[in-house]
This record gives C-alpha cells, sequence and structure tokens, in this order.
C-alpha cells in the first residue's frame, strides 16, 4: 500500500467515525475508530520522505476530518455534563491543587 492510499484509507475512517458521531451509532463508531487506528499504525510504518504535494494536501485533509470529530465529541461531552448538572443539581468542583505533605 502507498503513502497517498493509506492516507486515503484514514481519511475514509475519519468519515465513518464522523457519520458514526452524527447519528450517535456506538457500534459504528468503535469500529471506525478501530479502523482509523490500524490504517494509522500502518501510515506510520511508511516513514519514507520527503512526502509529496498531494499527500501533504491529504495528511491535511485528514487533520481537519479529526479536529471536526474532535469537536463533536467535546460538544456532546459538554451537552452530556450540562444535562447532568442539571438533573442532580450538582456542580462539579473547580480544580484546585494540594499540598504535598511531606
Amino acid at each position: 500500500m502507498t503513502r497517498t492510499d493509506a492516507l486515503k484509507a484514514v481519511i475514509a475512517s475519519l468519515q465513518d467515525e464522523l457519520a458514526a458521531l452524527k447519528s450517535f451509532d456506538i457500534e459504528a463508531l468503535a469500529t471506525a475508530t478501530a479502523e482509523k487506528e490500524g490504517r494509522i499504525g500502518v501510515l506510520a510504518a511508511r516513514n519514507d520522505n520527503p512526502i509529496s504535494a498531494e499527500e501533504r494536501a491529504l495528511a491535511e485533509e485528514a487533520m481537519r476530518l479529526n479536529e471536526t470529530a474532535r469537536v463533536y465529541v467535546n460538544l456532546m461531552s459538554a451537552n452530556v455534563k450540562q444535562r447532568l448538572e442539571t438533573l442532580t443539581g450538582i456542580k462539579p468542583v473547580a480544580y484546585a491543587p494540594t499540598r504535598a505533605v511531606a
């Protein structure tokens, strides 16, 4: 598999991951994420340099898709947090570092 093919496969996995996130399909999300990780492993094994302009464009597209997926996850997490706070009336305590005990 060429690096271009590997990047296209990663992009396909990211698109599947986004589709699963949008439809709240947990099984599809788990499958897409596992495929993405495997395909990134294949890509990482191809450590030949330099990358072509096409490969750079594909890598940038993969990064954009990954960032979009991250935003979806963060929005869902914030939504769940807000709902739990509303249901329980409990607000989480802000992080406060403690001193080490000697």
